[in-house]
C-alpha cells in the first residue's frame, strides 16, 4: 500500500484519486476549491485538504515529506511544475508525476527529473495509430 498526493480535483484528479483509494492505497487530495473537492464519490476512502499546494507549508500539511508519490494533475502547467518541484527537491517524494498540457514544455519537466502525462501527445499518437489501423488508412492494393 502506497501514501499518494494527488494535486488537483478535476475529472482527471478526482478519477484517479477515486481509483487508488479503491486498490487500497492511502490518498489525500490537495484543491484549493472546497467545491472541487466535494465532487469526489462518497465511496473515496482517502482525505480531502482544500488550500494551495503551490505553498510548501500545505505540502508538508498533506505530509509530502511521507508520500511514496504526488501526481500533480491540475489545470496549469505552471502549477503543476511549481509543485512538482517542490514535491522533489523539498519534500524528496521518491516519484513525482505531472500532467502537462502544452507539449513543448515536457523538455522543461523532465530535465527537472519530473516524469509527465501530456494528454495531447497520447491522444494523437492513439488516433494516428487508430487511424493507420482502419481501412481507410492503410495502403489500397490495386
Amino acid at each position: 500500500m502506497a501514501y499518494i498526493i494527488v494535486v488537483g480535483c478535476g475529472r482527471l484528479g478526482a478519477h484517479l484519486a477515486s481509483e487508488f483509494s479503491r486498490r487500497g492505497h492511502s490518498v489525500v487530495v490537495v484543491d484549493p476549491e472546497e467545491l472541487a473537492l466535494a465532487s469526489l464519490p462518497p465511496e473515496f476512502g482517502g482525505f480531502r485538504m482544500e488550500g494551495d499546494a503551490t505553498e510548501v507549508a500545505i505540502l508538508r500539511q498533506a505530509k509530502a515529506e511521507q508520500a511514496d508519490q504526488l501526481i500533480a494533475v491540475t489545470r496549469d502547467d505552471n502549477v503543476n511544475l511549481a509543485v512538482a518541484q517542490m514535491a522533489k527537491v523539498v519534500c524528496r517524494v521518491p516519484e513525482v508525476v505531472a500532467r502537462v498540457s502544452d507539449p513543448d514544455r515536457e523538455a522543461i519537466f523532465r530535465d527537472l527529473g519530473v516524469r509527465t502525462v501530456c494528454p495531447l501527445t497520447l491522444a494523437a499518437g492513439e488516433l494516428l495509430r487508430a487511424a493507420a489501423d482502419s481501412p481507410g488508412g492503410r495502403e489500397r492494393s490495386t
